[in-house]
Formats: structure tokens, C-alpha cells, sequence
């Protein structure tokens, strides 16, 4: 057996087991959009174990659009607190839209969770999740997580796969349980609407 090579194969198994086992974010560089200023980041595969080993200490809230949150699923246990939502209007002839800011995403946050409170934060794929941890971290929040890889995951970069540029490779809804269903009291959504609309 030709052994010149297992000195390499050591360094890339040790290179790239992280990838594949779900390694902590803080052991990779996440890209600028999904840092916090409070630096605190986990998996989805993490959050779930995290949310598991204390259900009553930890508060998990999903931050997409309330289409997202009922359509494309949701952990049953998270609460639906939009840090956006999505507004259409029709001009000349074409649809127009665009997301629109949750003037009250603070508010709406401590009716569920105070500042000391561990809170994991979850959008589709880290990048909201992100900048909603920095709006509580200036509103006094300090234990506050993003979930890097969201509901959906990151994107497969496989030009050969048929699930190329598909979010399916890490993720809530690749990674632990979630439902369909709706529980009307986990989602705080009406008073927003007429807030947003006004």
C-alpha cells in the first residue's frame, strides 16, 4: 500500500469533518451578513438540542414573513414574530414588491422574551435573523443567537446534483422537526398589520 499520501488525507479529513457534522458556526467564517454584534451563533441542528435540554429557558422565534412561517414550515415550538413582511402593490401595469420593516419587531419580541432571556433568532437562511439579533442587542437584549443556516439551510453548490442552488444542504427543515400546522397563539401578526398599514 502507498502510504506517501495518508499524511494529506489526515490534514483534509480533519479540514472537512466540520463541514459535515454540523461543527459549531464559530469554527468556520461566517460571511459578513450573518455576524452579530453580540457574536453569538449556532446551527439549527444546535438550536433544536439547545431548545431541548431547557425548553422553559430558551425562547425560539422565527423572524420570516408570516407567508413563509405558514407555507414553507416552521418548528412548532417557535413563535412567528416578522422582522419584515412583504408588501405588493400594482403600478402601471406591473406588480410591484418589496419588504416592508416591523416598526414594533422590538415591542412585539419582549411580549415573549426579556433582555436576559436566551432567545434564538431564525429566518430563511441566517441573514435576517442576523440583523434582527443586532436591533435587540441595542435595545438591551444580551443572550441573543442567530440561527447561521435558518429554516431553509444554505444553498447546494453542485452543479451535477438536481438540487444545485436549492437551500438543502443544512437547515432547520433539513436537520429537525417542524410542522405545517398553526398554533394562532404563537404568531403575533394582526395588530402588525394594521400598525403597517396606517
Amino acid at each position: 500500500m502507498n502510504t506517501k499520501w495518508l499524511p494529506t488525507l489526515a490534514v483534509a479529513s480533519v479540514l472537512f469533518v466540520p463541514a459535515l457534522t454540523g461543527a459549531a458556526p464559530e469554527d468556520r467564517q461566517l460571511p459578513e451578513r450573518k455576524q452579530t454584534t453580540l457574536g453569538l451563533y449556532v446551527t439549527a441542528a444546535q438550536a433544536y438540542e439547545k431548545w431541548k435540554t431547557t425548553p422553559d429557558k430558551v425562547t425560539l422565534i422565527d423572524v420570516r414573513t408570516p407567508e413563509e412561517y405558514a407555507f414553507v414550515g416552521h418548528p412548532e415550538m417557535a413563535w412567528n414574530v416578522p422582522f419584515a413582511f412583504v408588501t405588493y402593490q400594482r403600478k402601471n401595469g406591473k406588480t410591484e414588491y418589496g419588504p416592508k420593516m416591523n416598526l414594533d419587531f422590538v415591542a412585539e419580541i419582549k411580549q415573549v422574551a426579556g433582555p436576559a432571556d436566551t432567545v434564538l433568532l431564525m429566518c430563511r437562511s441566517g441573514d435576517r435573523s442576523a440583523k434582527a439579533v443586532n436591533m435587540l442587542a441595542a435595545a438591551g437584549f444580551k443572550n441573543v443567537y442567530t440561527i447561521t443556516d435558518g429554516f431553509e439551510g444554505d444553498k447546494v453548490k453542485d452543479a451535477g446534483s438536481v438540487f444545485n442552488g436549492k437551500r438543502m444542504r443544512n437547515g432547520w427543515k433539513n436537520s429537525a422537526p417542524w410542522v405545517y400546522d398553526i398554533d394562532p397563539e404563537r404568531i403575533i401578526l394582526e395588530e402588525y398589520q394594521s400598525k403597517q398599514t396606517q
